[in-house]
């Protein structure tokens, strides 16, 4: 039977280590049970690692889904050719899973290592940093669909786009098809140790935060719009803009969602003002959120 949390606090779930209680949070630990829970239509949330992530502080009403650590296996096959397909379950970790495929000489998740969140929120929102994506590597994802049925879609049929994809509506990631090659462990551990020292110099990972707040618009940097409107140190609360990379909105220490939320809502009217830009939110706002 799944087990079921009720006004579990989804602050402690989240990378931002904001947010109100989940009123009930759902944990399935077999494809029965979550095909079960679709199957009711009470499920109004589905919450990964928690990244990319900004939970309003009344929180989520309904069920909120988070799969169970059965969902996190890793199965290697077909390693012929130079060539390996990794059967991964969405609620693996991707920093974990990049180490792992090091391990084994598997190179092509080194671009993974350092992003908070799993691999189904990965999917979901196909992360990538330094020219690579989630998208590059992955031949087919596992979903159930929101009235409860397994399918598996190849990844041609998941609308990735930049920070985005299209998947069925209320469908949830249950698993990954990835297609890495063979490589040399020494390079790809090199790899990973350079992207990962080269983000923690150019990012605030010391502070509690849910990644780049806004998407690259084309030819240009959100970080580089928002610094430009002076707005670095920019404080709401214990929200505040980092001083460190301005696309990144830390929490230092005991920020409400709506301070996060307000300092959103200046930034973007700020770099309105300025240079005619509408920033693009990469970040989901879970929730009700006031506007004034």
């Amino acid at each position: 039977m799944t087990k079921i949390l009720k006004e579990e606090p989804l602050w402690k779930r989240t990378t931002f280590r904001i947010g109100g209680p989940a009123q009930r949070l759902a944990l399935p630990e077999s494809m029965e049970e979550l095909c079960a829970l679709m199957r009711s239509g009470d499920v109004r949330f589905v919450l990964g690692g928690g990244a990319n992530l900004l939970v309003s502080d009344a929180g989520v009403q309904g069920t909120t889904l988070a799969l169970g650590q059965r969902f996190g296996g890793v199965e290697i096959s077909d390693t012929r050719e130079g060539t390996a397909r990794v059967k991964v379950g969405a609620a693996m970790g991707l920093t974990t899973l990049a180490g792992m495929m090091m391990k084994r000489s598997l190179s092509g998740l080194e671009f993974g290592f350092g992003i908070p969140g799993l691999l189904g929120g990965a999917l979901r929102m196909n992360a990538g940093a330094r020219g690579a994506e989630i998208k590059d590597i992955t031949e087919s994802i596992d979903i159930v669909t929101a009235n409860g049925m397994q399918e598996t879609i190849m990844a041609s049929q998941a609308g990735f786009g930049y920070r985005s994809s299209e998947f069925p509506a209320g469908c949830v990631i249950t698993g990954a098809t990835l297609l890495l090659r063979q490589g040399n462990m020494e390079l790809i551990h090199a790899a990973m140790r350079g992207g990962y020292m080269e983000r923690k110099a150019s990012q605030p990972l010391e502070s509690p935060s849910a990644g780049s707040v806004y998407k690259n618009p084309p030819g240009d940097y959100a970080g580089r719009l928002i610094e430009s409107c002076g707005l670095k140190g920019e404080r709401v609360g214990e929200a505040m803009v980092s001083p460190k990379h301005a696309n990144f909105i830390v929490n230092l220490g005991g920020a409400k969602a709506r301070d996060v939320y307000q300092l959103m809502l200046r930034i973007e009217k700020r770099v309105y003002e300025r240079f005619g830009a509408r920033l693009e939110r990469e970040i989901r706002l879970v929730g009700v959120f006031d506007e004034k």
